[in-house]
């Protein structure tokens, strides 16, 4: 727990119930997925009957429609048709995938599916999905290993889908929530996924993630190998990890709520050897580390911009695993964290331009009456550079002992520590921002 007065503690309960509340539906509950509208005409499937000798028998272009009750899979869908039922239409599979898409523009619909097959390296999911222009809307997946896997699709549509994992206290005994491979030009959107391991998306470009909703999983979104895409409007509340970007570059991560990811490795946006990146307009509450960044850009050509982010509540609210460059931090607001710049080994964030930042803990003066400090803002603390030189004093994080060490770096020139941050311009004030979560969720 950090060390914050009483009234700062107020506030931090306020904005975690906030939290809470713009990631669930009213009353503490999952929102309920919107239901798809029935077709007008459709093939009658009854329950109980063989879904996969209805598949077999459908033309292209037919629609089969699902009544309320059981149905037994695994079926296999290799033309393209829909699949529609209400949630109360339920399929069941203990082994395989329990849908396998293998065709172009079909499209699944409305209905529930409960269980699959148990084998990871088959990837046992609830949905599989292999070829273009596929649509699942308003499904329900429950107790699958794997929810929806996506795998060398184009113009993919997944959306307003509920996801809810096995929540097995093992994260890695979990299978993802949703998994892009190999897949372009997609849309992933108002998609809830819950209790489940990662969102993730590897070597796909070019696609869209916005307003869905992850919760209680390891990676809220994992990027690796993919390039041009955009993480928009999201919620990612109580992952071990909100968003992390591996090896990619050209993404967009914009208006997102990250929170509550906590423990030791707790991350709100993390990059790692990514460039071109633009972060912008996201709120990054109670995370153990707000931003952490490890050789990124990596590309001498590329650069990373954070925008008007806010961070509070972080024990460090920018982690810097070294050194890092052509990264500019502006208009972001740093309230309430335990240190504002940490970085590994030797290192600092002087080669980041930090302009026209807040941080609650300035305590410099504006005469002219501009909104911007007349003296810099620098950042010095003795205990975040022995952390960073020696990370096993983060175990003293907090204690009476490392507070005693800032005393001495703050009293005796001697032991003065070296400045880690620099901003000539800083804010008097932080940037009314123009995107907040409670107003999205009042949308």
């Amino acid at each position: 727990m950090l060390p914050f007065p009483n009234k700062l503690m107020a506030w931090h309960i306020a904005i975690l119930w906030l939290c809470v509340v713009a990631c669930r539906g009213e009353g503490g509950t999952l929102s309920p997925v919107d239901r798809v509208s029935a077709p007008p005409v459709g093939t009658m499937v009854p329950p109980g009957s063989s879904l996969a000798a209805a598949i077999a028998a459908a033309a292209p272009g037919a629609t089969l429609v699902l009544a309320a009750g059981d149905y037994e899979g695994p079926v296999v869908i290799d033309k393209p048709i829909t699949l529609w039922g209400p949630p109360e239409a339920m399929l069941h599979a203990r082994a395989g995938s329990t849908v396998r898409v293998r065709t172009n523009g079909a499209r699944l619909a409305g209905f529930t599916i409960v269980g699959s097959g148990q084998r990871f390296d088959l990837m046992d999911g609830g949905v599989h999905l292999q070829g273009d222009d596929l649509v699942m809307e308003g499904v329900t997946v429950r107790n699958a290993l794997f929810g929806i896997l996506v795998e060398k699709c184009k113009r993919a549509i997944v959306r307003g889908n509920t996801v809810v994992g096995t929540g097995l206290p093992a994260m890695g005994l979990r299978g993802d929530g949703i998994r892009l491979w190999e897949t372009n030009d997609s849309e992933v959107s108002d998609n809830t996924i819950v209790d489940a391991r990662d969102v993730v998306v590897w070597y796909s470009s070019r696609n869209q993630l916005r307003r869905n909703t992850v919760e209680r999983c390891r990676y809220g979104t994992h990027f690796m190998y993919s390039h041009d895409n955009v993480v928009a409007d999201n919620r990612y509340v109580a992952n071990e990890v909100g968003v992390f970007v591996m090896y990619s570059r050209d993404i967009r991560i914009e208006r997102n709520l990250l929170a509550k990811s906590e423990g030791s490795a707790g991350i709100g946006i993390g990059l790692k050897e990514a460039g071109n990146l633009t972060i912008a307009d996201n709120w990054l509450l109670a995370n153990t580390t707000g931003l952490y960044v490890d050789s990124s850009p990596l590309d001498p050509a590329h650069h990373n911009r954070y925008l008007r982010n806010v961070v509070r509540f972080a024990e460090s609210a920018v982690s810097l695993h070294s050194t890092v460059q052509r990264s500019e931090f502006s208009d972001n607001a740093f309230s309430d964290n335990g240190v504002v710049v940490k970085v590994g080994g030797q290192g600092d964030a002087l080669a980041c331009a930090f302009t026209s930042n807040y941080y609650d803990s300035y305590q410099g003066y504006d005469f002219d009456g501009d909104g911007r400090g007349d003296v810099p803002f620098e950042f010095r603390r003795l205990s975040t550079q022995l952390e960073g030189r020696y990370p096993e004093l983060a175990l003293l994080h907090g204690a009476p002992a490392m507070g005693l060490v800032d005393v001495v770096g703050e009293v005796m020139p001697l032991f003065a520590p070296r400045r880690l941050v620099h901003d000539a311009a800083p804010r008097m004030a932080p940037l009314a921002m123009a995107w907040s979560p409670e107003a999205q969720h009042a949308r």
